[in-house]
C-alpha cells in the first residue's frame, strides 16, 4: 500500500504532469455535462451551474500548468544562469 501511495505521488509530482492536467478536465467534464442536462430538461438552475463549473473547469487548467510547470521550469533556468 506505501509503495503504492508513493508511485501515486511520484506521478502527481512529476514533471509530465498527468496528475495536475486530469482534475480541471474532469471538473470542466462534469460541469459540461451538467450544462446539457440543465438545458435539455429545462432546469434553468443545473445549466446556470453547469456552465459555471465547466467555465471554472476549462479556464483552471492553463492557469494551473502556468503555475506548476512554466514557472518552476524558468525559475530554475534563471537559477542555472546566475551560476
Amino acid at each position: 500500500m506505501t509503495e503504492l501511495r508513493n508511485r501515486l505521488l511520484a506521478i502527481h509530482r512529476d514533471e509530465q504532469g498527468h496528475a495536475w492536467s486530469g482534475g480541471p478536465a474532469l471538473l470542466g467534464a462534469i460541469g459540461m455535462v451538467a450544462l446539457g442536462i440543465g438545458a435539455a430538461n429545462d432546469t434553468g438552475w443545473l445549466a446556470i451551474a453547469g456552465g459555471i463549473v465547466g467555465g471554472v473547469g476549462v479556464l483552471i487548467g492553463p492557469i494551473l500548468h502556468h503555475v506548476r510547470f512554466d514557472w518552476h521550469t524558468w525559475t530554475r533556468l534563471e537559477n542555472l544562469e546566475k551560476k
